[in-house]
């Protein structure tokens, strides 16, 4: 591993199990990565799209993974024989893509959540439900403090972090909103450990809450929004949701994506509230101004 200015580069070997041309990405079952994560099945970026001509899945390569505050991508690929490929390339993990999602336009749907007056536990140690927040529009999505890649879980906290800036920034902006993060590792994910991380992405607690509780309610909750998640050496395999639940507590609204979607989810929830006050007709294909 070295470090060059805010990059640092670590040097990774693993076995190609998707080549994601449209995406630029390989999808990758990969060793440990020492000081940074475990083995698992993961996909990367790939600035040279060149590179992606070049492979085939089932090839065990060596590899560059380069990692910025924003970003990560992989080249330096080299084809490794059988002979010199360890045993935790070859065991390969059996966990789903973590990004196995469409990364196409956003969804909308109506459904209800059964678990809106479950009582979960927020960074601060209070107990809070879903329908505490009626008549305020939420952004909610899944994630855990200790994910390492920039465009997974780090991405969806600067979200809300950008979300809550423009938001609060804005003159004459509705203050009935909430943001909240949901985390499928409570063992590890504590209050406490909840509130340090909330404060990295300067969290205000009057707008942003990092929900813990029980792994199974929890399962139940992320299985109901769509969202999958499986343990994997002790990270998590996941998919990407961003659900916008409206003032009435209904969901409204779901980004499958896990890049910089700031802007929309400060839109949707701005859109959201002003439809609750009747100066907005709900229906995305229309905007303000726009009256039923």
């Amino acid at each position: 591993m070295s470090t060059q200015a805010a990059m640092t580069n670590y040097a990774v070997r693993g076995v190609i199990k998707e080549v994601k041309s449209d995406e630029h990405q390989l999808v990758i079952a990969h060793e440990a990565i020492p000081n940074f994560m475990e083995a698992m099945k993961m996909p990367f970026n790939v600035k040279d799209a060149a590179i992606l001509a070049k492979v085939a899945t089932g090839e065990k390569i060596s590899f560059q993974l380069h990692v910025t505050e924003t970003e990560s991508w992989i080249d330096g690929i080299e084809r490794i024989s059988d002979s010199s490929a360890s045993g935790d390339v070859a065991a390969t993990s059996k966990a789903e893509n973590r990004s196995g999602v469409t990364n196409g336009a956003a969804t909308s749907t109506h459904a209800k959540n059964p678990l809106r007056d479950y009582k979960f536990t927020n960074e601060l140690g209070q107990a809070v439900s879903l329908s505490d927040f009626r008549g305020q529009a939420l952004a909610l999505t899944f994630f855990f403090t200790r994910c390492p890649i920039p465009e997974f879980c780090p991405r969806l906290s600067r979200n809300f972090e950008e979300v809550q800036r423009k938001l609060e920034a804005t003159e004459n902006s509705p203050t009935n909103w909430h943001l909240l993060s949901i985390t499928f590792d409570p063992t590890r994910d504590t209050p406490d450990v909840l509130k340090a991380y909330g404060t990295t992405y300067h969290y205000d607690p009057a707008h942003w809450s990092f929900l813990t509780g029980p792994k199974d309610k929890i399962a139940e909750l992320a299985r109901l929004c769509e969202v999958t998640f499986e343990p994997d050496n002790g990270f998590f395999n996941h998919n990407f949701r961003t659900l916008i639940i409206n003032a009435s507590n209904q969901l409204q609204m779901v980004f499958p994506v896990s890049g910089d979607i700031s802007e929309s989810i400060a839109q949707e929830l701005i859109a959201d509230v002003l439809a609750e006050r009747g100066e907005l007709f709900v229906d995305r294909g229309l905007h303000r101004g726009d009256r039923g």
